[in-house]
């Protein structure tokens, strides 16, 4: 029974199945969104969901029974504890206060292709692999934020002080700027006056209009080139990096459970690459003793 249920488990035919029912049933919950689908398919919608938890359910048991007489080392992996869990939060008995939950984890079990494509647990793995190292960089970036916001904030909040009024004001006006989003814009008020340019708006009516000609463009232009084209660089690279580290280890597993033996046949190859290479000795010790031997005879 257990060898039974192992086959069907790692079958190529049973995981197509599983991602066509993860498929489905992200389908259904985006189709309950619509009021006038429910209207006329709500009872059909909600009868299909309750057959595609069931089929979870199955596939859950499945899984465990394919452990035999330890089923709970489903639990071992962490990709299966994640299954459980989502699978777990829609069975309980949620009330209409906790409609909303109900409907988050729904939606969550469309995550499960996650579980069940490799190639997407590499990313995964390698996403949340490169988190330590990502933090360095965000630090790094947020220094880098810091730093110009209360520069601009010294140099154009009178000018400007819809965008850099103040230091929090100055932060999100620079996180708009790194997207490269209406940039010029916050830019040229800086450049030309805010009573030349923000004159149109009556948040600047009490502003000191000052131009800064040349500072302007340097300020903007040093603040993208190192925080868009070279801080958000390095995030790819940390990533890019992780990702191959993920690939390799992949592959390592790949082999490694390719190349396993049964349960003690590894310790019997063992033995006989031990004995081999005493047979090997020995053999080399005979033909030194018999070129002695000749030599003393001589």
């Amino acid at each position: 029974m257990k060898d039974k249920l192992h086959s069907i488990a790692v079958s190529s035919s049973f995981q197509n199945f599983i991602i066509g029912v993860i498929l489905a049933a992200g389908a259904i919950v985006g189709l309950e969104t619509s009021p006038w689908i429910m209207e006329r398919y709500g009872g059909l919608l909600r009868t299909l969901d309750r057959i595609i938890l069931a089929l979870f359910v199955a596939e859950i048991m499945i899984k465990m029974g394919a452990h035999g007489r330890t089923p709970w080392d489903y639990f071992r992996n962490p990709w299966n504890v994640f299954d459980f869990a989502i699978v777990a939060v829609c069975l309980l008995p949620f009330n209409s206060q906790f409609v909303a939950v109900l409907r988050l984890a729904r939606i969550l079990r469309v995550l499960r292709l996650v579980t069940v494509l490799p190639r997407l647990q590499i990313l995964v793995g390698a996403l949340l692999k490169s988190i330590p190292s990502m933090g360095y960089v965000g630090m790094l970036l947020f220094l880098h934020f810091y730093i110009y916001a209360v520069i601009g904030t010294y140099l154009f909040g009178r000018n400007d002080p819809v965008h850099f009024g103040s230091l929090g004001t100055s932060l999100l006006s620079l996180f708009q700027v790194v997207t490269l989003e209406g940039w010029v814009e916050v830019m040229r008020i800086q450049m030309y006056g805010s009573a030349q340019v923000g004159s149109g708006s009556d948040q600047y009516l009490l502003a000191a209009s000052e131009a800064f000609p040349v500072g302007a463009p340097l300020f903007f232009i040093s603040f993208i080139v190192i925080g868009g084209m070279i801080i958000l660089n390095l995030f790819i690279g940390v990533i890019m990096t992780s990702m191959q580290e993920s690939q390799a280890e992949a592959e390592a597993m790949a082999q490694g459970h390719g190349k396993e033996h049964a349960p003690g046949e590894t310790d019997i190859l063992t033995i006989e690459r031990q004995l081999e290479a005493l047979k090997h000795q020995l053999t080399l010790l005979r033909h030194r003793m018999a070129r002695q031997r000749s030599g003393v005879d001589a």
